[in-house]
Order: C-alpha cells, then structure tokens, then sequence
C-alpha cells in the first residue's frame, strides 16, 4: 500500500499517517529495547567489587557430587538432626555450584554474555549466591527452617531461566547464520542446564522433606515405588490435551508393559522426559496426517524392565527425521517449529505458555534429565516411516551426579 500511495505525484494523507505511525511504533519498540538494556545493567551495577570477587573464589571450590541412592536413604529419616545436616551440606555445596554458573555468563564466546536476557540470569545466579553467602551459619533447627524458606525463595526466583535462556540464544541466533559452528555454546548450555537440574533437585529434594503429610512411599522429590506406566500414562494425556488444544485433534496412545512394576526415581523428571518424546511424536504423526484420508496411526509407548535400566521406547509413524537433520536435534540452537519467544518479550517472571514446539529445547533437555541420575536418552529415525525414542533409565540409582 505505501508504494502504491507514493506512486502519485500529490502526497497522500493517508500514506504519511501509515508512514508516521509504523516509525513510531519502531521509535517504541526501540524505546522498549533500550529501557531493558539499561534496566540489565544497572541491576549488575548493584554488585560490589567484594561480591563479585567472593564469586570468583567459590567458583573455583570443587563440587560435591550425591546419587539418587544416597538422597533416598538419607532422607528416608527426616529426623531434625538430619534436616540440620542436610542444609549446612547445601550451605556450602549450592553457593559453589551457582558462583560456577555466574562465572561461565560472564565470559560465553560471540558476545552471548551481553544479550539483556542473559544479562538477566546472571543476575538472577548472583542475587541467588549473595543470598547465599550473606546467611549465617547453620547451628539449629530455626536456622535450618529459616534457611529452608531462603533456598524456596531462590528456587522460585530460577523459575524462568530456561525460556529467558532461550530468549538470549535466540537473540545471538537472528544475527548469525550458521549455528553447527557454535559447538561452544551448546557445550556451555549442556553444562549449564545440567547443573541447574541438580541445583534444583537437591533444593526441592531438602524442602520436601519439611512435608509434613508426604505422599505414600515418597522420600522428597523421589517415588520409591514409582509406576513407569502410570507416569507415561499422565504425561502422555498431557501431551494430548496440548494436540487437541492446536490442531483440534490428536492420534492414539497405546502404552504397553506390566502395570504393577515400580522402582525408585523422580516421578516429576520421568514425566518431563515423556511429555516431550510424546508431543514431539504427536506433532509429527498429525502434521503428516492432516490432509490425508487415511486414520492418523498410534503412537506407541513401550516400558522394558531390564536388570541394569528401565527403557521406554516411544515410537511413531511421523515421516521421521531426515539423515543429514539428526546431528542438530540435540543441539539448542535448532527447531522446525516457529519459535514463540520474540525479541519484545518481557525480561521479567512471567512463565512462558506450554506450546506443541517452541524454541528447540524438549531434546536437549530431556537428555540432560536422563543422564543426571545415569541413563541416556537416544534417537533412531526411519526417514519416510516414523522415529522412534530410547529413553535409559538407570535402575540402580548407583551412579553419582554428573558435575559439570
């Protein structure tokens, strides 16, 4: 319309009021920008030369790693004395593990440390180690109880670390146009996923275990009498609902395997890991199904009780994966679905909405949940037919938590 109304000699009234009013839209949407910007800097400002020095030092302290065994004998007797060891150990193991984190946002290669959503976290990970340092030591239970609340508080403010991650990789992604090459970023991000998984399970896992009315057979955050089946089954009703929710239908779910087998694991973890094998399956099978006369096919859920793992294989007639797009669907920096965080989105805490496929990250992630008690998750495509998902579960629980 703009070139077609500047095609006339005579200026058109209606093409400058287009004109004017789309430049000031920009002038906002460049206001906006800046006002974030600065917002990012100044709270980085607000850290004293000490603190940040203080990060520098602890960043360099050794980690110590836990297994999911151990978390569920220790807390299986949640005793006052226990709880009291409990936070005195996180006291000093969480303060180490995030100072590493906000060590590792201020130095990311291809300017990514100065994107205002990454800007953002690493405030969120040295407001979390400030809290940290600045409580006193642990000597008794109202300490432990007043501790307990802090670690809540910093767990919640992490809520959003993912998708404002995700944001700031997104924001390095518009301006490049090769993303294979950065083999250091995804390096960085499986690091620094992978430790806030273990942040968050060993805070969960103290504050759990203040439940006065915990579920049955439960010790914190881990089921130890946990029903694989039961878990597929939730989470894959979950995925359906969002199918549905998009696409106004959605295929079949067959689960296969002995209902009354358990074993010990994080059912919230088991869940995430499904729900996303499962929508990425759904997602396939109905696109590759809309306009066809034929009834879209199930997918399939099947669980396998081995000595050493718990497998689950989830398969679909999708189309599957071509050869040459395996390679990237671990990485972060790769979706073939339309990304729903922009470059407007607010920097602050508001949750990001469930979608069918967002910015990329189900893959990633749901590996970095597998490995954390020592499982694996891999992916085997059929181009042309479908895909199907091995996910390992460790049925030990032996193995300590990987430390990056």
């Amino acid at each position: 319309y703009y070139h077609l109304s500047c095609a006339h000699p005579k200026p058109n009234p209606l093409c400058s009021l287009v004109i004017q009013s789309s430049s000031r839209v920009d002038d906002n949407s460049g206001v906006r920008r800046r006002r974030r910007r600065m917002a990012v800097k100044k709270a980085s400002e607000m850290f004293s030369k000490s603190l940040i020095e203080d990060v520098h030092r602890w960043g360099c302290m050794k980690q110590t790693g836990v297994s999911l065994r151990y978390m569920m004998e220790f807390g299986s007797t949640p005793t006052e004395r226990n709880l009291l060891i409990s936070a005195q150990f996180l006291h000093k193991e969480l303060p180490i593990r995030i100072a590493r984190r906000a060590i590792e946002l201020e130095t990311l290669p291809y300017g990514l440390s100065e994107k205002p959503a990454v800007l953002k976290v690493r405030d969120w990970y040295v407001e979390s180690f400030r809290d940290m340092r600045a409580f006193p030591e642990i000597k008794d239970t109202a300490d432990e109880k007043e501790f307990t609340q802090m670690i809540k508080a910093v767990k919640v403010r992490h809520n959003n670390v993912v998708p404002m991650m995700a944001l700031g990789v997104n924001q390095l992604k518009k301006g490049m146009k090769l993303y294979e090459k950065l083999d250091e970023i995804h390096q960085f991000l499986d690091r620094f996923y992978l430790s806030r998984i273990g942040i968050r399970m060993l805070i969960g896992q103290h504050v759990e275990l203040h439940n006065p009315n915990p579920p049955l057979h439960t010790v914190g955050y881990i089921h130890t009498k946990m029903s694989p089946m039961e878990v597929a089954r939730n989470a894959s009703e979950d995925a359906r609902s969002i199918c549905f929710r998009e696409y106004g239908s959605a295929p079949e779910i067959n689960i296969y395997g002995d209902p009354s087998f358990t074993f010990p694991y994080v059912p919230t973890h088991l869940h995430l890991m499904v729900y996303e094998l499962v929508k990425n399956s759904l997602r396939a099978v109905q696109e590759r199904f809309v306009d066809s006369d034929r009834v879209a096919p199930p997918i399939r859920i099947i669980v396998a009780d081995g000595i050493e793992d718990v497998t689950i294989k989830v398969s679909d007639e999708g189309g599957g994966i071509p050869r040459s797009g395996l390679p990237k669907i671990f990485t972060y920096l790769y979706s073939t679905a339309r990304n729903p965080l922009e470059e407007d989105v607010d920097l602050g805490t508001a949750d990001v909405p469930l979608t069918m496929a967002g910015y990329g990250y189900g893959l990633p992630i749901s590996r970095l949940y597998a490995r954390y008690f020592g499982g694996d998750l891999q992916i085997i495509s059929m181009e042309g037919y479908g895909t199907d998902a091995y996910l390992h579960l460790s049925r030990l629980g032996d193995s300590q938590e990987p430390l990056p």
